[in-house]
């Protein structure tokens, strides 16, 4: 199956020197990646990135940037969200990798597996930009509509609220 955005870059067309690439979805892309990510719209999708080659794998850091509509998670009401996403992501073949345990730094990237003689960017900043979404969008209409519903709120629930429900006499 392809991907909905799909911007293979060549293996052979990757060298040592960083080469710059900048990809951007198109009206169709964009629609089908809303569908497939359960957003009401993406109105925009963008990535310019630095790609090389290292003794790991490919690399890929760069920016990502987009707007996106989500439902609310709460109402469904649409709620606009921008993505401003700096990513670096290793691109390693399958079969690459050993079963050997491996240190992780904090400067380690995202690692993506890869099979044939080419990589997928713009799969890769589509999943980027999926990570980078606000799984619980809310509404300006949200919270009136748990409490309508009886939700509690956070500062209704749990040890200090229980506390502060007792009428204990103030100093």
């Amino acid at each position: 199956m392809t991907p909905e955005f799909s911007r293979t870059e060549s293996l052979s067309t990757i060298g040592a020197g960083e080469r710059r690439v900048a990809i951007e979805a198109d009206a169709q892309e964009r629609a089908a990646l809303a569908r497939r990510f359960g957003l009401i719209s993406i109105d925009r999708l963008v990535a310019e990135m630095g790609v090389r080659r290292d003794a790991t794998g490919i690399i890929a850091h760069g920016h990502l940037s987009g707007a996106v509509v989500q439902p609310c998670s709460v109402t469904g009401a649409p709620v606009p969200a921008t993505v401003e996403e700096d990513f670096t992501i290793r691109f390693v073949a399958e079969g690459d990798v050993s079963g050997d345990e491996v240190e992780l730094s904090d400067e380690d990237c995202d690692t993506v597996f890869y099979s044939g003689g080419a990589i997928d960017l713009g799969e890769a900043a589509a999943e980027t930009l999926a990570l980078a979404l606000d799984p619980f969008p809310r509404s300006p209409g949200a919270e009136d509509a748990l409490r309508d519903a009886g939700v509690l709120s956070e500062g209704e629930t749990g040890p200090f609220a229980a506390l502060a429900k007792l009428n204990l006499p103030k100093d």
